[in-house]
């Protein structure tokens, strides 16, 4: 969850290369091209893709690309999130042999990949499909320049059980950090366990963290630790002081430091979905995660979601919130036909069917009219509520300091770290910078 940008010259080569190869009728060569000379050109496609009904979209559109390109096939694989950012993608970048079109994510991964030559420009090649997407594209660009287009965009929040919270006498949704302790209470007396969390991946346990700091922090304070790794603001420190305090109250399952997240019906979103615990805390692509590990593979009807709560007399604005989204680049040593497909993707109709499907909100604003599903609606009007959206730390800060923060982190978890423990990693990782 490798690095700098290729000139122009990529797209200019490529597409000579393709002439050329049609004049001399073979194949055109680099990667992703099918050396058997067949004339055909293989575009292989790394995604997230591998719960609910995203992996049936993905491969829909694979299919009907290759109808529409003859002699174009696409070898389209899904991959969990944490293996594919964190080791199959950087071991394939560092390689030579990356997929052609893959998984980019923003903020400091994106800045390093582009400052090793591993990225393809999309602005002369797809400049509609940039566009499309208005300022959302702006985390996937360096020094004015595009390399990935976000398919998908959302907010952190609660997604939570609402039968249980009214077994429990809980009304409404928590709005302040107070609140949230009460209804963890309330949920505990009932014999409810309130949170479920797949600390197991350890990203999941760092958000708890993260979601403190930036309810702790000011925005000056946030833009001032981004920009320069300046963690010197107290705020920081009180963040795992106040995660630690909730620890104490004991919110999560048995067993928390070993379940993973999204796979399987132990994992933490399984247990929303098979009615085991009443809330977690994660990205908007959860509603249809949740919805492939139910017995129906439908999203749940007492699914609701509600945002993180504000902390009433910190410096953080309690209107913040947390997110980030998924995007699709294509290597520099892609051929043309990549950018083609990621255009088809970015495309209002598969737009419209991938918010229609539940499996996340649309970047496309025309097809987030397409969004069937309440709590991905009640995301999106989150997103729009907020005074503005902080990516997730450790995208934004980079791999080495991300790295170096999560795991002071999952060490307060486990009990063998410290809040300022987590601060001095932070400053450390950042020196070798």
């Amino acid at each position: 969850m490798n690095r700098r940008s290729t000139t122009r010259l990529v797209t200019l080569t490529a597409a000579t290369t393709l002439a050329m190869a049609a004049m001399a009728g073979c194949a055109p060569g680099g990667a992703g091209a099918d050396d058997g000379g067949d004339g055909d050109v293989t575009i292989t496609w790394w995604h997230n893709g591998t719960t609910g009904p995203l992996p049936g979209i993905w491969e829909d559109v694979a299919q009907e690309f290759e109808a529409e390109h003859p002699g174009v096939n696409v070898e389209q694989t899904g991959y969990q999130n944490e293996e594919l950012q964190r080791t199959l993608i950087p071991n394939a970048l560092a390689s030579g042999d990356a997929p052609d079109l893959f998984q980019v994510w923003p903020g400091g991964e994106l800045r390093s990949q582009v400052e090793n030559g591993y990225l393809m420009p999309l602005d002369d090649a797809i400049p509609e499909a940039v566009e499309s997407v208005g300022a959302t594209v702006n985390p996937w660009q360096v020094d004015g320049e595009t390399y990935g287009i976000p398919f998908t965009f959302g907010i952190e929040g609660f997604w939570y059980n609402t039968e249980l919270f009214a077994q429990a006498g809980v009304d409404t949704p928590p709005t302040t950090l107070d609140e949230l302790v009460d209804t963890v209470g309330a949920l505990r007396e009932a014999g409810i366990t309130p949170i479920a969390v797949g600390a197991g991946d350890k990203w999941p346990a760092a958000h708890w963290w993260y979601q403190f700091a930036l309810h702790s922090c000011s925005p000056e304070a946030l833009q001032a630790a981004e920009a320069e790794f300046d963690f010197s603001d107290p705020c920081w420190v009180e963040a795992g002081e106040q995660l630690q305090e909730f620890l104490g109250v004991e919110p999560f399952q048995e067993g928390f430091l070993g379940t993973p997240a999204q796979q399987g019906a132990g994992s933490s979103a399984g247990l929303i979905a098979n009615g085991q615990a009443a809330m977690e805390l994660m990205g908007h692509w959860n509603a249809g995660v949740i919805g492939g590990l139910t017995a129906d593979q439908e999203v749940p009807e007492f699914l609701g979601w509600f945002p993180f709560p504000g902390i009433p007399g910190s410096d953080g604005d309690p209107t913040a919130t947390l997110g980030g989204g998924d995007g699709f680049g294509c290597s520099a040593e892609a051929p043309p036909e990549c950018t083609e497909l990621l255009a088809y993707i970015m495309s209002e109709d598969v737009q419209s069917r991938f918010a229609a499907s539940g499996s996340g909100i649309p970047t496309v604003p025309a097809a987030t009219a397409a969004i069937e599903d309440p709590n991905l609606a009640a995301v999106a009007e989150g997103l729009a509520a907020s005074s503005f959206v902080q990516l997730w730390f450790d995208t934004a800060f980079g791999t080495t300091v991300g790295n170096a923060m999560n795991e002071g982190i999952v060490n307060l978890f486990g009990g063998a770290g410290t809040p300022e423990d987590i601060v001095t990693k932070m400053e450390d990782a950042a020196a070798t910078l």
